[in-house]
């Protein structure tokens, strides 16, 4: 025992930042489960359940500001909902078989950073805190939240670590030629930068917060994972690369709306 707490001691001095994130880590996911949602589309029903709403599962999304509000990706709220049909964008919060359905609507958007913000109609939700003060570094370690294979085993968040590989320019790919613009042909010729991460990401964790394992605070937002092979063996055959916007956009798109709201 005596040996074991001596190696114990040696290893905390040598890495005290990982130990302690990690020991954090299972207290954060706690803290910060119940502001992580799903985001996606309905038709109208009468109970607002999941399992009565025949859900089309789209992204994940996490709470901000009024406790109402949702950052997403762009790319997964994006395509236009069928008015014939009476489609409408919800929000999936709780877990399992309690999870519950709220009518939402898109309030922001940037096509740009692909980022989106929504609002839906609730009981408020805990807000994840954003830290614009820091940028992280090469090597760091992370952890993000969503639903990676979307609703298929019910709504369960699903977390995973990671370290951040790189910090790299990178280009938003154009989701319609309807959608270049002028301004935007511009802003391809500056990229900006993004967290490339040594982390593995699936589909269905778009729009999932990068946080600090130890405070839960926000520090990016999954939005893309490289493809070695085919999207239909990104399950299977994963990439364990992926990428993630900086915070610093997400507080852009946020102070935007709240700038507008005072006014």
């Amino acid at each position: 025992m005596r040996l074991l707490s001596r190696y114990a001691f040696i290893a905390a001095i040598l890495y005290p930042f990982s130990f302690g994130a990690l020991g954090a880590l299972p207290d954060t996911i706690e803290k910060i489960k119940a502001s992580v949602v799903g985001v996606g589309t309905v038709f109208p029903v009468n109970r607002l359940k999941v399992s009565d709403a025949s859900p089309a599962f789209l992204g994940t999304g996490f709470v901000v500001g009024n406790g109402r509000q949702v950052v997403t990706n762009y790319h997964v709220v994006q395509k236009p909902l069928d008015d014939e049909k009476h489609e409408r964008l919800v929000v999936f919060a709780g877990e399992g078989k309690a999870a519950r359905v709220y009518m939402a609507k898109i309030v922001r958007t940037d096509s740009v950073h692909d980022l989106a913000l929504l609002e839906f109609s609730g009981p408020k939700l805990p807000a994840m805190a954003l830290n614009v003060s820091r940028q992280l570094r090469e090597g760091e370690n992370i952890a993000f939240t969503g639903f990676p294979i979307g609703l298929v085993l019910g709504l369960q968040p699903v977390t995973h670590q990671g370290m951040v590989s790189a910090i790299t320019p990178y280009v938003m790919p154009a989701f319609s030629s309807k959608l270049l613009t002028a301004e935007k042909i511009k802003r391809a010729r500056q990229p900006f930068n993004v967290y490339q991460l040594d982390a593995t990401a699936y589909p269905g964790n778009s729009g999932s917060p990068v946080y600090d394992m130890e405070t839960g605070e926000v520090l990016a937002v999954i939005n893309s994972v490289f493809v070695k092979e085919s999207k239909e063996a990104m399950l299977t055959n994963p990439s364990d690369i992926s990428y993630a916007i900086p915070v610093s956009y997400v507080k852009e798109l946020v102070s935007g709306v709240e700038a507008e709201h005072s006014q």
